[in-house]
């Protein structure tokens, strides 16, 4: 299909404007396409040698999954284009990279598939629960089998991890099919969880140990992939569903055929791969109880109307400069703003990104200015909340969409201005708040820094005074001051080959409690974390990457 529209001079508004010319080269349904000042040219299938030659006259590219965006695709397009969309939620077929060296905007449209997806992901639910896959086969195959016997989802419970906005709808529709819902996700606070009217689960094996089936709506990011592997299956109870309708990887792909095939788990419905499409030899293609479907997460007749409007209306709204809505990669801030503050923008982001590491879902955040800064510090805010955010929302956090975000997330968002810095010509300071485990009480986490001419510095952590680079690792030690902490600690790192690259140490008063901080050149495992928790000398020890 091949539709294109040039808008008149009489439905122009601006007639000295030139018009903007947009490109749809994947097959989507972009609503109207007669736009005054615009003419956008619809191109369902365009082979990429065609894309390839006409896009240096156009300012946008829209696509869906199938187009590269890459480096060649880029080039080819010249100094016109300024937009690229994405239609849908994933932008893994855009060279992101590439695309901001260029000083390309990328949008997409991840909201408009919210409802498709999740009620995809119930319908694996209730079609694992019934032996739907495996009742057609057989009929199919003319085995009239009427012996098999499913399961009722009344009354049962369902493990729901990832509270974002596609786990939120999972969790509303199975309400309405009469489930107890309890979720996991350490990056919303309990507010969302009671407007949700779902049980929190404090851990991952706390909900896996309560459940009777398990579904996930997390990003993949090196966190999520494989959280569902063969230690965490063995921890449902046998019986239990699995569903991914995600993205490929968050369950072991190995580990959830091995549970099927051993009859520990009941059955699971999977609608994404680690590699797509699945060649004919993949494990899951010859599983037990495990129904498939190809990647149809975001294909219903609604979802694409709303995805190819959406993205048609974000892209055309950034080609006249209002980029509030999908930008991906946030546009670059103007030189004199990125001279004055670039220090600090990087500051920001390293400190929400420690703080989401030490507590994560917390229902407050507040940014302390201390000092006379070069410009403006507005912007490092939002710095802190794409660090903050960062692997912990449906949609990647950046400069633009940060606050939005934050304020969809329930997170309380306060700023405070001091005009002296005692310590420093400048510091930013970050808390944040979340309710304690006993009623009443609240936890909090603090981190400070400062910028050396253009490098980042930490300067505080919660009231200790540190200086310190923050890159890579960081050990974060609390001990009672006393000698022989450090060695002790030191000779533990040595015997695993771990290198420290930096220190820095801090106390209350003489005597007290003392912490230091460890930058290291690799990360330690979970059992090594544990190791340096048993030593006499440590209090606590957390390791964060910054």
């Amino acid at each position: 299909m091949t539709a294109s529209v040039t808008p008149t001079d009489q439905t122009r508004t601006d007639l000295s404007a030139p018009v903007l010319r947009v490109l749809i080269c994947d097959e989507m349904n972009p609503g109207n396409l007669s736009f005054p000042g615009f003419e956008l040219q619809y191109e369902g299938n365009l082979p990429r040698a065609e894309t390839l030659r006409r896009l240096p006259d156009f300012d946008a590219l829209i696509t869906r999954s199938r187009t590269k965006v890459d480096r060649e695709l880029i080039d080819a397009a010249g100094p016109r284009l300024k937009v690229i969309g994405r239609g849908g939620v994933g932008v893994d077929n855009i060279d992101l990279d590439y695309a901001s060296l260029r000083g390309l905007l990328v949008l997409n449209a991840p909201e408009s598939n919210n409802v498709s997806a999740a009620e995809l992901a119930i319908m694996h639910l209730m079609a694992a629960a019934r032996g739907l896959t495996r009742s057609d086969a057989k009929t199919r195959a003319g085995d009239w089998d009427r012996k098999y016997l499913g399961l009722e989802l009344k009354d049962r419970t369902l493990g729901v991890i990832g509270l974002g906005r596609i786990g939120s709808i999972v969790a509303d529709r199975a309400q309405g099919l009469r489930m107890h819902v309890v979720a996991y996700d350490p990056y919303v606070p309990d507010s969302k969880f009671e407007r949700a009217g779902v049980k929190r689960a404090a851990t991952l094996a706390e909900l896996l140990a309560q459940v009777d089936a398990v579904t996930v709506h997390t990003p993949l990011t090196d966190e999520t992939r494989g959280m569902l592997g063969e230690a965490e299956l063995a921890q449902l109870r046998p019986g239990c569903i699995a569903v991914n309708a995600a993205r490929g990887g968050i369950i072991d792909e190995q580990a959830l055929v091995n549970a099927l095939n051993s009859g520990h788990l009941f059955a699971a419905g999977i609608d994404v791969f680690v590699d797509e499409p699945p060649t004919p030899e993949h494990i899951f293609l010859h599983a037990q109880n495990l129904g498939i479907t190809a990647h149809l997460g975001a294909n219903t007749v609604e979802a694409q109307e709303r995805v190819g409007a959406e993205i048609v209306g974000r892209v055309l709204a950034a080609l006249h400069g209002d980029v509030s809505r999908g930008a991906v990669n946030a546009p670059a801030l103007d030189a004199k703003t990125m001279e004055a503050l670039g220090g600090y923008l990087q500051l920001g982001e390293k400190l929400g990104r420690i703080l989401t590491q030490l507590l994560p879902g917390a229902d407050d955040i507040e940014v302390t200015f201390r000092g006379e800064f070069p410009a403006d510090p507005a912007p490092v805010l939002t710095a802190v909340l794409v660090g903050y955010l960062a692997g912990s929302t449906d949609v990647a956090p950046n400069m633009i969409n940060a606050r939005a975000l934050a304020k969809e997330r329930g997170l309380n968002v306060a700023v405070r201005e001091q005009q002296d810095s005692p310590d420093y010509q400048t510091e930013v300071i970050v808390k944040v708040t979340a309710p304690g485990k006993s009623e009443g009480t609240v936890r909090s986490r603090t981190v400070g820094g400062t910028v050396f001419g253009k490098s980042p510095r930490l300067t505080r952590l919660r009231d200790f005074r540190v200086e310190l680079e923050p890159e890579g690792y960081i050990l974060i030690a609390s001990n009672e001051d006393k000698p022989g902490a450090v060695a002790q600690l030191s000779t533990l790192l040595g015997s695993w080959g771990v290198n420290i690259a930096g220190m820095a140490l801090g106390r209350a008063q003489k005597g007290g409690q003392a912490l230091f901080t460890l930058s290291l050149d690799d990360a330690l495992t979970s059992d090594q974390l544990e190791a340096v928790r048993s030593l006499d000398v440590i209090e606590s020890a957390y390791l964060v990457r910054v």
